[in-house]
This record gives C-alpha cells, sequence and structure tokens, in this order.
C-alpha cells in the first residue's frame, strides 16, 4: 500500500499503476481506514485501488466551512481529473453510496460504474445521522458529539465493525459530521435514491448486508426501481467487514476481477 497526501486528502493507493481504478469512498464519520483489510482480499487483486479520507475525516482537514455534497463530489472529480485517471468504478459505502450517485451525476464523464454498499436510500437509514441531528451544530460539537462516540463504545460489544468506525469517529470534524449528517437526513427523505441511481448512465449495483444492514423499505425502493442488488449474509452495515469473502466474491463479479467461480 502506497500512501500519499495529495490535492488536501490522506490516500492510500494500492495495486498495478495502470489501468482505471476502483475509487472507494467512505461512510459518515468514517475514514479509508475501514476499507483497508478488504483491499488486501485475493479475489480483489489485478485492479488498483484508490482510498482517499475525504475532506474533515480522518486524517485528511476539514474546509471552512465544511463542504457539502456537492462541493465534496467536485472536489473527488478535480482530484481524479488532475491525476488525468480514466473513468473510474466507485464503491461507496453509506454515505459514500449517495456521494458516489451524485458524483456521477454530476461528473458522468470520471465514472465507469457505481457500486453502492449499504447507501441510504429512505429515512430508516439514517441511523447516526439521525441522532446528530438532535443538536444544534454548535452544541454538537460542544457535547453531541462526544455522546453518541459514548454511547457508541457502550453498545460496540467487541463487533469489529463498531470498533473501527469508534476510530475513525476519533478522527472526525464534527462540524463536518453535522452538516453531511444534515444533508444525508435531508436527501434520504426523497425517497428517490433508488431511482436516481438506476437512471444513471452507468451500470450500477446494490450490494445490502442481510439482515442487520438496509432496511427493509429501502431494499423495497430498490426493488421498484428495477436496481440490481446483492445481500451478503449474514452480516450488519459493514458487510466487507462482517463478510468479507462473501463480499469480495461479489464486488469481483461486478467489477469483472478475474474469473467469477462456477458458484457465488
Amino acid at each position: 500500500m502506497r500512501i500519499v497526501f495529495e490535492h488536501g486528502m490522506f490516500l492510500r493507493e494500492t495495486g498495478s499503476r495502470d489501468g482505471a481504478p476502483v475509487v472507494w469512498i467512505h461512510g459518515l464519520g468514517e475514514s479509508g481506514l475501514c476499507f483497508e483489510g478488504i483491499l488486501a482480499h485475493p479475489r480483489l487483486q489485478g485492479r488498483r485501488h484508490l482510498v482517499p479520507d475525504l475532506p474533515g475525516y480522518g486524517r485528511s482537514p476539514a474546509g471552512n466551512p465544511p463542504r457539502d455534497f456537492a462541493g465534496v463530489t467536485d472536489h473527488l472529480a478535480a482530484w481524479l481529473g488532475a491525476r488525468g485517471e480514466p473513468a473510474a468504478d466507485l464503491v461507496g459505502h453509506s454515505l459514500g453510496g449517495v456521494l458516489a450517485l451524485i458524483l456521477a451525476e454530476r461528473h458522468p464523464a470520471r465514472v465507469g460504474r457505481v457500486v453502492d454498499v449499504e447507501g441510504n436510500k429512505s429515512p430508516p437509514d439514517c441511523v447516526y445521522s439521525g441522532r446528530a441531528l438532535e443538536w444544534s451544530p454548535q452544541d454538537f460539537a460542544k457535547e453531541g458529539f462526544d455522546l453518541l462516540r459514548e454511547e457508541l463504545r457502550r453498545t460496540a460489544a467487541g463487533d469489529p465493525a463498531v470498533l473501527g468506525y469508534l476510530r475513525s469517529l476519533a478522527m472526525t470534524d464534527a462540524g463536518t459530521f453535522w452538516r453531511h449528517a444534515a444533508e444525508l437526513v435531508q436527501i434520504s427523505g426523497t425517497g428517490t435514491l433508488a431511482n436516481r441511481l438506476v437512471a444513471l448512465g452507468v451500470p450500477a449495483h446494490y450490494i445490502a448486508g442481510s439482515p442487520g444492514g438496509a432496511c427493509e423499505r429501502s431494499l423495497a425502493l430498490l426493488d421498484t426501481a428495477g436496481c440490481a442488488t446483492t445481500r451478503v449474509a449474514p452480516s450488519g452495515h459493514w458487510p466487507f467487514i462482517d463478510q468479507p469473502d462473501g463480499f469480495a466474491e461479489i464486488l469481483a463479479t461486478v467489477l469483472g476481477v478475474g474469473h467469477a467461480p462456477e458458484q457465488v
């Protein structure tokens, strides 16, 4: 893994320097740290992987004020353009799935396909984002963020995915978290994200954790929209951590990495 800092973001890069990259976009309060385990999976070798910490997350500094979703996706598009990258395959987790969708809408020439992993599609998906809005932006930065993280510590119960999330949350800018939480709640409430995913001019696939991942309302919206969807079971919101082998097989097949086995 090569580690660099470019375009204002901490970046991990693995694999060959040739060919179109797979760009991994993390979720709300997360960082690229959550993907480091799955990047090493043998089934995903043969592609180049780029994993940034988004501005305000992980080791990347926040803007002042923090960027909204349009600003984040424009920043990612400018970064890919500055690198001279061909159209990238996007793998977005949770909030990252929403950002991948918006990036493909705003900058279609930069995107080859979208793989949405547990991305929000309806209000019940807004677990941590909804909690953040119980405070004003000022009170969240003052005390709410600490209280939310303490609650997660008490309920982690040794879950590797949640424990990893706590490590990333410790590096997250509170103002960025609250702003993105508010926008995530708003856009999830529109009920349009499943249809927008299908309407992209590039291939799109949704990967859901089951039974502890995307809510049934969101899965129904995806089904009605006609979105290609695969469930990883048993897993929760982080299927690439809960079931790395099953997740890697599905993702490799969707991305066309190597040869799929006879049975998945």
